[in-house]
């Protein structure tokens, strides 16, 4: 008799789409919801999809994607932060980076291997470590140190088991930025416990003031066991191309490529040469949307910092704020649902970032400065009524 498996039984709905789907119940709310740009693509990126169409490149590409898109990786890769990776065997192209971490994981875990991630943290990494038959291993970060990783609590959950270790600097939804101290910690581990880094850089340009971005690859001996995995959703507002890689050694991501063969057999052609266009093209329209989202985060600072009953430490990159409730006494959902019902104002409640992300919940900024002002409006009100 067929039915459902026990291990897609305890795979949970995302709470993101949940708040979503609440939201479609009211007339015209606000929504601080979805992690994704308010921009579209540029328009040469637009162009080079078409004319690839026209130009016949419609067909299945090799698994392990169109050359020249690898090569521009590469050529990217060394140049952004400074790791050389060759375009033949060490980089394939996946469907975005959530495609490539699948495959990853699935490639590197056994049943009852351990992943370590650092919460609050992107909910796909704890789900996407479950559908392995694996196990994830939360460990806190927090407000008061920055949301920065906490090396000691890293190394003292290490065990037998563990196999790795997920980092995403900048960070969805914290927008912490990992400075190379931590990150040279963070190595030593890695290498006295013989662990894979796998390193999200899905946000490495969307970073504000004087803040840099390092990636743990660039340091003596972690080429070799870092993953790199980026995508173009956003970083050139592509989303809807579905276009990411993985980076790292020929060994790996000749596995990587196999599992693909069996599960996408590659990402949309069309879709591979506007990455190309975008990743060798003008960083303009790039340029253009961090300054937008740096003023929106400076607005949203501005506002929440002198609101009631709420913490908010500024975001250094991405574009997400991260706002402690815990003064209201109420739950993360509590909080979300009350706020969605007497204002028709949408956000996240931070448990759907882990349980280390109760007390929290999560504004995206990739929207309108109207919408902020009227929704960052209401939600003054409604703390406003709480405080009374």
């Amino acid at each position: 008799m067929f039915g459902i498996s026990e291990n897609t039984k305890s795979i949970k709905s995302s709470k993101i789409r949940k708040m979503f789907n609440k939201a479609l119940e009211f007339e015209n709310p606000i929504s601080f919801t979805i992690g994704e740009p308010d921009f579209t693509a540029s328009q040469n990126v637009v162009e080079a999809a078409y004319k690839a169409l026209l130009d016949g490149k419609s067909k299945y590409s090799e698994n392990i994607g169109i050359f020249p898109l690898r090569e521009a990786i590469s050529k990217y890769l060394e140049k952004e932060i400074g790791v050389s990776y060759n375009p033949v065997d060490e980089i394939v192209i996946t469907t975005g980076a959530m495609g490539g971490l699948y495959q990853s994981l699935k490639v590197l875990l056994n049943p009852g291997d351990e992943v370590i991630v650092n919460e609050p943290c992107w909910t796909n990494y704890i789900q996407q470590v479950e559908m392995c038959y694996a196990v994830p291993v939360s460990v806190s970060t927090d407000l008061e140190n920055g949301f920065s990783l906490d090396i000691e609590k890293i190394e003292a959950a290490i065990t037998d088991k563990t196999r790795a270790i997920i980092i995403n600097s900048p960070c969805n939804p914290t927008g912490a930025v990992l400075d190379k101290e931590v990150l040279e910690k963070l190595a030593v581990l890695a290498k006295k416990y013989d662990l894979l880094i796998i390193s999200d850089e899905v946000y490495k340009h969307i970073i504000f003031d004087d803040n840099e971005f390092t990636s743990i690859a660039s340091f003596e001996g972690m080429k070799e066991r870092t993953l790199v995995v980026d995508s173009f959703s956003k970083t050139f507002a592509m989303t809807g191309f579905r276009v990411g890689y993985v980076a790292g050694p020929s060994w790996f991501i000749k596995e990587v490529v196999k599992l693909q063969e069996n599960i996408a057999a590659c990402v949309a052609m069309p879709c591979q040469y506007a990455a190309v266009e975008a990743i060798t093209g003008s960083r303009e329209h790039l340029n253009m949307m961090v300054e937008s989202y740096k003023n929106r985060r400076d607005y949203v600072f501005d506002r929440v910092s002198k609101m009631p009953l709420v913490e908010y430490q500024k975001s250094k990159g991405t574009f997400y704020a991260l706002v402690s409730i815990k003064q209201t006494g109420m739950s993360s959902e509590e909080f979300a649902m009350k706020l969605l019902e007497d204002k028709q104002v949408v956000v996240v409640p931070g448990d759907a970032f882990g349980n280390y992300g109760e007390g929290y919940i999560r504004i995206s900024f990739a929207s309108s400065m109207e919408n902020l002002e009227k929704g960052l409006d209401a939600m003054e009100d409604f703390l406003k009524n709480i405080a009374e």
